[in-house]
């Protein structure tokens, strides 16, 4: 089995060598919808999530006779962290099916994912586990939204090319809001991040993970350290290790590697049906908490710093976090601010009219009609031009939008004189995104 372990690792290698070569070749745009993996900060605070729950079958090896959901709250508990628990409805509906091969990435399931496995769905779920969700949410851990089904939003040719999708955006919104609902509903309780099945964010129709989360109101929770206990190797104590011993080898070189960290666990058993989570948790929360840090919810961690970029003791700190937490869109979707960058046309009007113009853009690209001869109705920011059109803030220059063209201070001015319902008189030539993030908490 050591092979396949090899196998799949490999894979994943070249997987992220790929992305990492095609994300340095694609252009980042401002974002109402940002993906969270770790943020900027010196104090010694990290998050662990934990997907796919919640499990109500027993560890494997079964040491306590208790749900593993419930070992992993307690085993937080006793170090006095709170976990993030990326939690599933219900996999029951994903039939017909048959299993594919243990030990391989389709072991519970060919056409869709079933969990806690396939033939038991009733053992896993909020909808099947309700006392298990309720223990979560009762020792104060963080619930999100891994969607009802765990249904892929698109394809994923190379692992999962067999699967199931969501027909389109409708769809995934659906089955988010399915989940969303049923917390709210039953539990009182409402989520505010999501991470998509498998990490997969292509939605048919020209739509994106982005897209549904803005709909939803979510924002996209990453991961920025792996914890390994999905990976089968030789034995159990061979994936134990594999948690444990990266995490003390980070530790000895830089004591503050995990500072502003998201970790990825899994609420159930991996590709051979065993759960090193059970006993790897713990050494790794000792491992942490030997070195003094706290473990907190992903939505703590993003209290005490939301953004990759800027520490709270950066001087544009509290002006970025102001802004945001008032609705503009100043963050692209890796999290970043940027603050050095020129601010452009596309991104002044994004800044301000983003999160209104995300439904616009929405019907743009269902009814395929561009804002301007330069901007395809797919663009990030054809919404936001829109509005920004429609309420006369800003002029399209020989029929075209010039998105990428910096704005100078003369349409800034007029741009948030129009928003603000004020005048608003500029004078700096070309402006940074940390002169304009200023200006726009100055106003608020």
């Amino acid at each position: 089995m050591s092979c396949v372990s090899k196998a799949i690792g490999l894979a994943k290698k070249v997987k992220h060598s790929f992305d990492v070569i095609i994300k340095a070749s694609t252009p980042v745009y401002l974002s109402s919808v940002r993906r969270i993996e770790r943020v900027a900060t010196d104090e010694k605070i990290c998050a662990m999530t934990f997907d796919d729950g919640p499990f109500g079958l027993p560890a494997n090896p079964d040491k306590e006779s208790k749900p593993l959901t419930l070992l992993l709250a307690e085993t937080l508990e006793k170090y006095g962290a709170k976990g993030t628990f990326d939690v599933i409805g219900d996999t029951s509906g994903n039939y017909p099916d048959s299993a594919g091969k243990e030990g391989t990435a389709k072991w519970g399931g060919i056409a869709y994912d079933h969990y806690p496995d396939i033939n038991r769905d009733s053992f896993g779920g909020c909808k099947n586990q309700p006392q298990l969700l309720r223990r979560l949410i009762d020792g104060g851990h963080e619930i999100t939204n891994h969607t009802y089904s765990h249904v892929l939003f698109g394809k994923k040719p190379i692992i999962y090319g067999a699967r199931v999708t969501h027909k389109g955006i409708d769809d995934v919104i659906a089955d988010l809001m399915r989940l969303h609902s049923l917390l709210y509903d039953e539990y009182g309780y409402e989520m505010k991040l999501s991470r998509p099945p498998h990490y997969v964010d292509k939605i048919s129709g020209g739509f994106s993970s982005y897209d549904a989360y803005a709909a939803c109101g979510y924002q996209y929770m990453a991961a920025s350290f792996d914890g390994a206990g999905w990976l089968p190797k030789k034995s159990y104590d061979d994936e134990v290790l594999a948690m444990t011993e990266p995490v003390k080898s980070k530790l000895e070189t830089d004591e503050n590697f995990f500072c502003g960290q998201i970790i990825f666990q899994k609420d159930g058993c991996n590709m051979l049906r065993r759960t090193p989570v059970a006993d790897g948790l713990g050494a790794q929360l000792k491992l942490l908490t030997d070195k003094g840090y706290k473990i907190v919810s992903v939505s703590e961690l993003i209290e005490n710093s939301p953004f990759a970029d800027i520490k709270p003791s950066d001087e544009l700190f509290c002006y970025a976090k102001k802004a945001l937490e008032n609705g503009f869109d100043i963050c692209y979707r890796d999290n970043t601010v940027r603050k050095n960058e020129i601010l452009t046309r596309g991104e002044a009007v994004m800044m301000l009219y983003g999160k209104e113009g995300d439904g616009e853009r929405l019907s743009l690209i269902k009814d395929k009609r561009n804002v301007a001869k330069d901007v395809k109705f797919s663009h990030p920011y054809s919404g936001a031009m829109k509005l920004a059109l429609e309420n006369l803030a800003i002029s399209k220059i020989e029929n075209r939008f010039k998105a990428d063209m910096p704005i100078g201070d003369g349409d800034f001015s007029k741009l948030l004189s129009v928003y603000f319902n004020k005048d608003i008189t500029l004078s700096f030539g070309e402006i940074t995104h940390g002169e304009a993030i200023k200006i726009i908490a100055e106003q608020i």
